[in-house]
């Protein structure tokens, strides 16, 4: 009986340590989401600048297209921020956006100084819209095909692989 104690806190131990082990051998970016090959949620955003047009359901079909999560406040939607602008100015695929939690005042800033590659950007402070797509943070970029249907989900900012080894030949599939 006495072994017994000595040898659970071990073997509890060593439970804990080989679930974290395998926990840590994961690409945190790879979170599953339910929306992949689903319809597009319904929302209906406002604009965020008012010389363009805000973000909805209908806007999402029809083309293939990005819809780029991103926040002024986000250090790294900074950093994939010239990747979504040289995207833009080559006419890859376009680009929508979706602001999250974020002031209005602010995220136009930072558009200002920046540059805007959004085609259309829906303005989401309350992360109403956010709740919908499942959005875990900023930034998160999802591929939308001509239905409507969430293809692709990336989590974290793009970077030129991402955009050559996953989403440039996803979208070049898509297109057909």
């Amino acid at each position: 009986m006495r072994r017994l104690l000595y040898i659970l806190p071990l073997a509890v131990f060593v439970g804990v340590a080989v679930y974290f082990a395998v926990g840590l051998t994961k690409d945190p970016r790879l979170i599953p989401s339910t929306l992949i090959d689903q319809p597009v949620p319904d929302f209906d955003l406002p604009p965020l600048l008012t010389d363009k047009p805000g973000l909805k359901t209908a806007d999402l079909k029809g083309e293939v297209s990005l819809v780029n999560v991103f926040a002024s406040w986000c250090v790294r939607c900074r950093v994939e921020h010239p990747l979504l602008m040289r995207l833009a100015k080559d006419g890859a695929v376009p680009i929508h956006g979706l602001n999250w939690k974020n002031k209005r005042e602010e995220a136009i800033a930072w558009l200002g100084e920046l540059g805007d590659p959004y085609s259309r950007i829906g303005y989401d402070l309350e992360n109403k819209a956010g709740i919908e797509w499942g959005v875990y943070g900023v930034p998160e970029t999802y591929v939308i095909d001509r239905e409507g249907r969430i293809r692709y989900k990336h989590i974290g900012p793009m970077f030129e692989e991402t955009w050559k080894d996953i989403l440039e030949p996803l979208i070049r599939e898509l297109k057909g």
